[in-house]
């Protein structure tokens, strides 16, 4: 049991801060450390949500290096009793859960991609279990302070429960009592890099992509909706004119995504000035959304770019691009995407993409 390896890990700790305190006559909090992690943000844009995900020691650490997080911080939660202590958790049936307190800047950070990232350190269809640890501490749970909050939250888990097709576990309620949790649990694996963690946290950094959200339009609506050379493009694998769209030569911050269902697609963080008239990008987003094939056509062999959900016609990738980046050179229509600046991607739903931003 966890309890057993902690206690076996701080008791030494412990005895010598009990035995300081006696002496000294002055109140030693456990271990306390002070936290250097919480980060300015304007009050309008902080929101709060509580996380229950089995030991709170991964799920904290996790979440504190998830970007637009303002704090994360361990705590028990909706349990029966007042003011439980660690031990009355683990052994006096308070029906408290481990739970993680998360401060984030919703200007930076949605709901939804907190819970995406939430929903990919759990096991959703484990009661009471994750990891190695088992008993009903030890279970998942979003609790809510906020009514809107609980409408995000019951979409996303209905989506969650679709895609794994089975039952979803994670318990869904409204926050009814909740206490931080003792000194020597805060920030535990930043003071103890190799204590017990059931997650991976080097995940925090990656970007989760919600690709069941974007639906493709049936080609009849697009037809009444794209221009032709829109249409041709990525129906009819045309190629626009050189130097026909404005794309080539923009430059701004933001994103470039599918103009048949808007899933992201390629970074202005990749894309530069190859003088060739058609926006250049030196990788996508994210290499899964791509599909390529060997295109024979005019008598020359090149490598087609499709995407891989809508199987539309982007364009072609070569190997002519700057060494200093990947070498690569996707050489994409304008007429095929559509551009979302990075002040729009909160309101857009793109809150996810703002890491690729976040060294700018």
């Amino acid at each position: 049991m966890r309890l057993q390896r902690f206690l076996k890990n701080f008791s030494s700790l412990l005895l010598l801060v009990i035995i300081v305190s006696s002496c000294s006559g002055i109140k030693v909090e456990k271990e306390e450390v002070k936290s250097e992690k919480v980060k300015e943000v304007d009050e309008m844009n902080k929101k709060v949500i509580y996380l229950a995900g089995g030991c709170f020691w991964g799920v904290e650490e996790y979440f504190d290096r998830v970007y637009g997080v303002v704090d994360s911080e361990s705590g028990y939660a909706n349990g029966n009793t007042e003011n439980p202590t660690y031990e009355n958790v683990c052994y006096d049936k308070t029906g408290h859960a481990e739970t993680v307190k998360i401060t984030y800047d919703s200007s930076k950070v949605g709901l939804k991609t907190l819970l995406l990232h939430y929903f990919s350190i759990v096991d959703p269809t484990s009661l009471n279990k994750q990891g190695n640890d088992i008993g009903v501490q030890y279970r998942t749970g979003v609790y809510y302070t906020d009514e809107a909050d609980k409408k995000v939250a019951e979409e996303e888990l209905k989506k969650l429960e679709d895609r794994i097709g089975g039952e979803v576990k994670i318990e869904l309620t409204k926050l009814d009592n909740y206490y931080k949790a003792e000194n020597y649990h805060q920030d535990y694996l930043k003071k103890n890099p190799n204590g017990y963690c059931h997650i991976r946290l080097d995940n925090s950094t990656n970007l989760i992509i919600p690709t069941w959200d974007y639906k493709m339009k049936s080609e009849e609506e697009l037809k009444k909706e794209l221009t032709s050379v829109q249409y041709n493009v990525a129906f009819k694998n045309a190629t626009e004119m050189a130097f026909s769209n404005d794309y080539h030569s923009n430059y701004e911050d933001g994103i470039y995504v599918d103009i048949t269902s808007g899933m992201p697609l390629f970074s202005s963080t990749d894309k530069f000035n190859s003088g060739c008239g058609w926006p250049s990008f030196s990788k996508p987003i994210q290499e899964g959304l791509l599909e390529y094939l060997t295109d024979t056509k005019f008598n020359m062999v090149r490598t087609e770019v499709r995407t891989k959900h809508s199987n539309i016609h982007l364009g072609h990738v070569f190997d002519d691009g700057p060494k200093e980046l990947t070498g690569k050179r996707y050489c994409i229509n304008g007429a095929a995407i559509k551009f979302v600046p990075k002040a729009d991607l909160v309101e857009k739903g793109y809150d996810y993409l703002l890491p690729l931003f976040k060294g700018e």
